[in-house]
């Protein structure tokens, strides 16, 4: 394609094709960029840091064994307690420090009701580790 021809004839049109040599040597510079900045960035500084051991202060709370039979009976760690005796009893175990885990003991007819009661007043009175203790051996 002729850009300026003596030929008077023919009208000017517009160019139709890219150019291309502007981003081909964006391109070329950053190149060059990337290859002489690509040794640096591997260069590390050897320092020596001081060393520091240290052992894990793992302290173990305590539980608290919650049973819950078939016909509603209740036992604090094999204790048999009344519903009434629930709210203080986790109001104190809540204020110990660390905090003990309520692992509640359903039987398997238990009711649901019954569960749900303990569960309530435990988080009422501010327990907030609790969890269930099942039997793996006896899967239906």
């Amino acid at each position: 394609m002729a850009i300026g021809s003596f030929n008077g004839r023919n009208h000017q049109t517009p160019m139709a094709d890219m150019n291309v040599v502007p981003l081909v040597d964006v391109m070329l510079v950053l190149l060059v960029i990337f290859i002489v900045t690509a040794p640096l960035l591997t260069h590390s500084v050897k320092i020596d840091l001081p060393k520091a051991s240290s052992s894990a202060n793992i302290t173990k709370p305590e539980h608290v064994e919650f049973g819950i039979r078939e016909g509603g009976e209740l036992f604090w760690n094999g204790e048999k307690v009344h519903a009434a005796d629930l709210g203080p009893r986790f109001a104190a175990a809540s204020k110990q420090q660390p905090q003990p885990e309520l692992h509640i003991r359903a039987d398997r007819n238990a009711r649901y009701e019954s569960v749900a009661l303990v569960m309530s007043a435990a988080a009422k009175a501010g327990l907030t580790r609790i969890g269930f203790v099942t039997d793996p051996a006896r899967t239906p």
